[in-house]
């Protein structure tokens, strides 16, 4: 079976981690430090804030930039819950609106139609590896006085007109979960340019303190520890040539593939591939994965259901994009140490699926 995920970790990683073991400093240390310093150079020289997982960096994030009860933010219904979940976790209200269907993103229309005198903030997130329309979301969010947030919790390295995700507005998040495109073994990344912001974030991670036993605000015990952020950075030193694996992967799919929807990529925008999803338009897609699987082809799907109608939001809304994504995407493998057999059995797979009775 080709999985539709493969965490890539080699000797270098483990002999990072035995060199923080050694040393005997295993939290919020000189790692952390280092890891934030090389982390800046992806993102504009924005300032880097670790924490322990993505979900961390968005709450955090919101938390740090003083989003609160009262405060709306707007974001897409199609994405993973903890996009959600960061929100309701700040104690403001998340507002779902529409994807465009193309790029799997928000709609800058929805969100416009959106704003309401309790709007503080929209968050787009860069799904799948490919940046949200961020041009006209700025726009949007000037034209009315409110912060911009970034999920780009599956978005390293992906800009657009040269400018990288996570740099665009107040703060960006990242994920370093075991199959983003690099881990720390899992971790987040707050990125931001305000000082204040960064200053927040830094004392909501480490329970409300900048300096020992000085707690300014009550806080968090949000973390990263040095293990794993020598993992990190390792992995941040082989990102360049990951995504350039990732890319030159999908465009042999793209070019390969028949029968389904392979996705685009917008002008001005350089997609990075975290997963390669299609549209499954002509067959079921859940019995089109179960025929891939038997053919030894892995697939996810990201997401099946989206967030409004979750049982922990439930919220009777119509959404059709995100509602007809939801019933045809599925991600193929594409991660970068795919062999060209590997990705020859999935071109075959896909189009024998696809153009069976045909």
């Amino acid at each position: 079976m080709i999985p539709p995920a493969r965490p890539n970790i080699g000797e270098e990683e483990r002999e990072a981690v035995d060199r923080v073991l050694r040393s005997g400093m295993l939290a919020q240390g000189p790692e952390v430090a280092a890891f934030e310093t090389e982390f800046s150079e992806l993102v504009d020289g924005f300032q880097s804030i670790a924490v322990n997982s993505g979900t961390s960096a968005l709450h955090l994030a919101f938390l740090a930039a003083g989003i609160g009860k009262d405060d709306e933010i707007i974001v897409p219904s199609f994405s993973f819950a903890a996009t959600a979940n960061a929100v309701a976790l700040a104690g403001a209200t998340p507002v779902f609106v529409d994807i465009e269907p193309d790029f799997f993103a928000i709609d800058p229309a929805a969100v416009e139609a959106a704003i309401t005198p309790r709007t503080a903030g929209i968050m787009p997130v860069h799904l799948y590896g490919h940046p949200a329309n961020l041009v006209a979301l700025k726009d949007i969010a000037q034209k009315h006085g409110l912060l911009l947030f970034e999920d780009a919790a599956q978005a390293h390295s992906a800009s657009v007109n040269g400018i990288p995700v996570g740099a665009w507005g107040i703060a960006g998040s990242f994920s370093f979960y075991p199959t983003k495109n690099m881990t720390s073994g899992e971790g987040g990344m707050i990125t931001t340019a305000s000082d204040e912001v960064a200053r927040m974030a830094r004392m909501l991670r480490n329970q409300g303190m900048e300096r020992r036993y000085e707690n300014e605000v009550i806080g968090f015990n949000s973390r990263m520890t040095d293990i794993h952020a020598a993992i990190g950075r390792v992995q941040l030193t082989k990102l360049a040539g990951w995504t350039a694996k990732r890319q030159a992967n999908a465009d042999f799919l793209t070019a390969h593939l028949t029968g389904v929807v392979t996705p685009p990529t917008a002008p001005g925008s350089v997609h990075v591939y975290h997963q390669y999803t299609v549209r499954v338009v002509d067959h079921d897609r859940d019995e089109f994965a179960r025929q891939l699987a038997a053919r030894g082809v892995g697939t996810g799907v990201y997401y099946p259901t989206p967030i409004h109608r979750l049982p922990s939001f439930q919220l009777d809304l119509d959404l059709p994009n995100s509602e007809l994504a939801a019933r045809q995407v599925l991600s193929l493998p594409v991660y970068p140490d795919l062999t060209s057999d590997e990705l020859a059995t999935v071109v075959d797979s896909v189009n024998a699926v696809a153009n069976a009775g045909r």
